[in-house]
This record gives structure tokens, C-alpha cells and sequence, in this order.
């Protein structure tokens, strides 16, 4: 069974983010469709963000032809490491689903398991600061909502 599904949002305001070393950030194009449909596959546990790395590939290029939203390229952005992938956050200009807030909205937020808890999800997040943005994460991703919490997003 699903755990549900909570919707936070955050308004604008500063957010502290300390460079992550080595890490640079930049916006995704489609070229990226394959190596971020890798990268998503592989930060969520198998069958929990899709069942197999061809259909998370096909799920990214769906969002890169605005089936969830119209991507904000201002807002989204991938985390490298050299040539190597190993963040992004996804950021529609406004959610097509009708239980979302009307405001940016946070579609995907991962990191490769191997660069976890080193920052760079709150640096992703940082590009964010001066607008209101809202996102879903299962009430039992404790880590998740541990982070969210601590930089300002509140029940929405």
C-alpha cells in the first residue's frame, strides 16, 4: 500500500545552502533525458519511482514535453560531479493536478544514493528561495520531510 501523501509548501524567503565541493549545478535539456531517467531509476528503491530504468527514462522525457507541467528552467536544475549526474530537482511552473497549490511546484527532488547527505538537495532547493514553491512527499519519508521542514515548508 501507498503511503499518503502530504503536500508542503514553502514561501519565499532566504535559504542557506553551503557549496557542495565539486558539485556544479545547471539546467537540464532534453539531451539529458537518458542520463536523468538513469539517475531517477536508480535513486528510489525498485517499482517505487517506476519499474524498470527504460520506463523512468520515458517518464523524464514525458517531463520534458510538459505532461506534468510546463518545466521551469529557471527553477530546475541537475547536480554534476565532472561529466557524472548525481542530483536534480524538477520544478513545473504549476502542477496540472487540481489538489496542487497554484504556485511552482517541485515534480522530482533525488540524489544518486552514493552522494547523499552531503547537501546537495538543499542546494538544489536553494535555487527556489525567491519564490513560493509547494511539493509532495509520502508522510513516512522521514529524511525527506526532515529536510523540508528544517527549510521552511509547512503543511499546504
Amino acid at each position: 500500500m501507498t503511503p499518503p501523501m502530504l503536500t508542503l509548501v514553502r514561501p519565499p524567503g532566504p535559504l542557506e545552502a553551503a557549496p557542495v565541493e565539486g558539485v556544479v549545478l545547471r539546467p537540464p535539456v532534453v539531451a539529458d533525458t537518458a542520463a536523468l531517467g538513469r539517475l531517477y531509476f536508480e535513486a528510489y528503491p525498485p517499482g517505487v519511482a517506476s519499474a524498470s530504468e527504460q520506463e523512468a527514462i520515458e517518464d523524464i522525457a514525458l517531463t520534458f514535453e510538459n505532461a506534468y507541467g510546463v518545466l521551469d528552467s529557471r527553477l530546475s536544475r541537475l547536480a554534476l560531479v565532472g561529466d557524472r549526474m548525481v542530483g536534480a530537482i524538477l520544478v513545473v511552473q504549476r502542477a496540472p493536478w487540481p489538489d496542487t497549490p497554484d504556485c511552482a511546484f517541485v515534480i522530482e527532488l533525488f540524489t544518486a544514493p552514493t552522494h547523499r547527505r552531503l547537501g546537495i538537495a538543499r542546494l538544489l532547493l536553494s535555487g527556489c528561495s525567491a519564490e513560493t514553491v509547494a511539493l509532495r512527499v509520502d508522510d513516512d519519508n522521514t529524511p525527506a520531510l526532515t529536510l523540508y521542514r528544517t527549510l521552511g515548508f509547512q503543511d499546504g
